[in-house]
């Protein structure tokens, strides 16, 4: 089957599937910032350990990505979800007996990395838009990153909460409840593996060729890198903004809130910049979603953190958090079609997560160098005015043999 014929009760099932999956596995990532002062306060692990486990878990999520792509592509969304909660528990259950920087790695930075390649944004989008017609596509990835963003509101806050009553280690144990409603939402979004893609969406073109086109394509390169960019500006945030509001002496709390409020914002914004995606140049309002971070992030490091700043400056991340993902993922199917779209967005996403293990880890050696996250946020801000740039003026033409297949001719050989 197509997308249209779809029931409307069968297709909302698949779309509040992945949304729930999207939800719970990034809100839970996402809080583990909260858990950095207790950890280096009850065991041998040090900032720079935690850092690196961070780091590892990017390294890890964005080299698995293409391959795990290329399963679902090949054999099907439904198993890799599914065994990507089961290694998401895992990592949960490893982190909240470590007691070393070892065992706390291979569960926080292994086993969680490659969880998210199969739970998070590149699948989750990826099941979106076989579910939905081609007019519907941005706003339905928008919409399911919305939805997906109110994990955050949920795992922050419980994290926090639990953390100051009972310690760390409760707190994995409440994530390992949230982890268990991940496996009934894998089930429902992997019933999007019936809905047959017309061949004529990329022809009879190999997955070689078509990550062949992908990388010999200047404006997918472009994207890429700008993507990287991405990567170590969120990624920063989420791994020392906690650290770096009990240094300046403010109470604990304000980190989970923060988060909270990012976490809320992003639906506002990844919905809005879904449906802006299916109007305005994708390129354009990329580039302007990270030359906007750039000028928030140096607005906010500039003076002296208070709770106020501390509220308004997440609260204008958080409209830009995730709306970066509906719009490169209709980015590459503008470009290159459905067919092999989890293998060509984790491609992408590959360099994202590069940019993320820049951002953990360099944040965490500057800070234990210099005793100062400065240097940090000055670098972040630099290259994210310099990515958005370059962002903007990405080349939109698809290759020549999906131009082809788009007005129905014979593809040049």
């Amino acid at each position: 089957m197509t997308a249209a014929p779809l029931g409307t009760l069968r297709r909302w099932s698949i779309l509040g599937g992945v949304a729930i999956l999207l939800s719970l596995a990034m809100g839970m990532r996402q809080s583990f910032g909260l858990f950095q002062p207790s950890i280096i306060h009850d065991t041998a692990i040090t900032a720079a350990d935690f850092s690196l486990a961070t780091a590892l878990q990017n390294v890890v999520w964005g080299v698995s990505q293409p391959l795990v792509g290329w399963l679902a592509d090949r054999f099907g969304a439904r198993y890799v979800m599914l065994s990507g909660v089961l290694v998401y528990a895992a990592g949960l259950a490893i982190m909240m007996i470590a007691t070393s920087a070892l065992i706390f790695t291979i569960g926080a930075g292994l086993c969680i990395g490659l969880a998210l390649s199969c739970t998070a944004s590149s699948m989750t989008m990826t099941v979106t838009s076989r579910t939905v017609a081609a007019a519907e596509r941005s706003v339905a990835m928008g919409a399911v990153s919305a939805v997906g963003s109110l994990g955050l509101v949920i795992a922050s806050p419980l994290a926090q909460t639990l953390i100051s009553a009972a310690g760390w280690q409760v707190a994995l144990i409440g994530f390992l409840g949230l982890a268990s409603v991940m496996l009934p939402a894998a089930i429902f979004a992997g019933r999007a593996d019936a809905i047959a893609i017309e061949k004529s969406d990329n022809g009879d073109q190999s997955i070689g060729a078509a990550i062949q086109s992908a990388l010999g394509h200047s404006g997918f390169i472009v994207m890429a890198i700008a993507y990287f960019v991405c990567g170590l500006q969120l990624v920063f945030l989420t791994t020392h903004l906690p650290n770096y509001l009990s240094i300046c002496g403010l109470d604990a709390s304000l980190g989970a809130t923060a988060l909270a409020i990012i976490g809320l914002f992003n639906v506002i914004g990844s919905y809005s910049f879904g449906w802006l995606g299916g109007r305005y140049p994708r390129q354009i309002l990329l580039g302007g979603i990270y030359i906007i971070r750039s000028i928030a992030i140096a607005a906010y490091f500039t003076f002296p953190a208070t709770p106020a700043s501390t509220m308004v400056f997440a609260a204008v991340m958080g409209s830009l958090w995730l709306g970066v993902v509906p719009l490169v993922n209709g980015l590459v199917s503008q470009l290159f079609g459905l067919r092999f779209m989890a293998t060509l967005t984790g491609i992408a996403f590959l360099s994202h997560q590069a940019g993320s293990f820049t951002g953990a880890l360099g944040g965490g050696v500057i800070y234990d160098r210099l005793g100062s996250y400065d240097r940090a946020w000055q670098a972040a801000v630099i290259v994210g005015l310099i990515a958005g740039a370059f962002q903007m003026l990405m080349n939109v033409r698809p290759p020549r043999r999906r131009e082809a297949i788009d007005r129905g001719l014979p593809s040049a050989a």
